[in-house]
């Protein structure tokens, strides 16, 4: 049985030896943080994928804060990586799952789809005691297929073209949806036209997932009577965004598709508009 939007803790302790697993802590303020946490300790038989430096391209100051990679060099990546077409991977980082889901909807991104990210993170496995090591696995490398994506991504250009058609939901805190505040980009406020749904929004208690059918609700609360594959997910800079994609996912609301470029991107040019309040 393949796992494609969530695993518990509880099912990876008991696949630990078959499954792959990587480790995507990363804090934005302090960028070599995630890398040293892993080497104190991670999961047994976890790889770390650096969101800088794996899950993003170069940036040249017009791309955003995170701009995806070519799919190409991911899928070197994933072949530097040992990944095979049919491994089960988990995702997981230390805190509400965000970055994880980045690498989630990378993977699909590029057609491997028995991906999940694990309920609850790292916070939630070390809560129960489960077991750490600070041993890096060693894998052979492999030639990593190409294949359909089963996840897809808008480019600016095209969102630039097609506003009216399309449903923006914004992944971000309400203050900075609304221009009040702007912690991390130059320039507050959203893209016009856009919704807001926090990503935090998706967790309940012990900062796991809300039920399906809940999330479901709350989604159409917010979406109306708009079809998922009209809804493009954005945030500041491509990562809480695919937090909402998981969630919409999980509440069987597939199809919704990514600008990674987000909020960091679209103010780049100074000619976009911006919408604030």
């Amino acid at each position: 049985m393949a796992y494609r939007t969530l695993v518990n803790t509880g099912q990876l302790e008991k696949h630990l030896s078959s499954w792959r697993l990587f480790d995507c802590r990363h804090d934005l303020g302090k960028p070599q943080l995630g890398e040293q946490q892993y080497r104190e300790a991670h999961i047994p038989g976890a790889l770390f994928a650096h969101l800088d430096r794996d899950l993003s391209a170069p940036k040249t100051g017009a791309n955003g804060r995170h701009p995806l990679p070519d799919r190409g060099a991911f899928i070197a990546w994933l072949g530097q990586q040992g990944l095979k077409p049919g491994d089960q991977v988990v995702c997981y980082d230390g805190g509400s799952g965000a970055m994880a889901a980045r690498l989630w909807w990378m993977l699909r991104w590029v057609g491997h789809e028995a991906v999940a990210v694990l309920d609850g993170g790292l916070a939630k496995w070390l809560q129960e005691g489960r077991p750490t090591t600070p041993e890096v696995p060693r894998f052979a490398h492999s030639s990593y297929p190409v294949r359909p994506p089963a996840a897809r991504a808008v480019d600016v250009n095209a969102l630039e073209s097609r506003t009216e058609e399309l449903l923006l939901l914004d992944a971000r805190a309400p203050a900075r949806f609304r221009g009040e505040q702007e912690p991390i980009d130059p320039v507050a406020g959203r893209i016009p036209g856009a919704k807001n749904r926090f990503s935090n929004d998706n967790l309940g208690a012990q900062g796991i997932f809300k039920k399906p059918q809940l999330l479901r609700d709350e989604f159409r609360a917010v979406l109306g009577d708009r079809a998922p594959e009209e809804v493009v997910s954005y945030c500041g800079s491509g990562v809480a965004a695919c937090h909402n994609l998981l969630a919409m996912e999980l509440a069987g609301l597939r199809g919704g598709r990514l600008y990674a470029g987000s909020w960091s991107e679209w103010i780049a040019d100074p000619a976009r508009p911006r919408e604030k309040g």
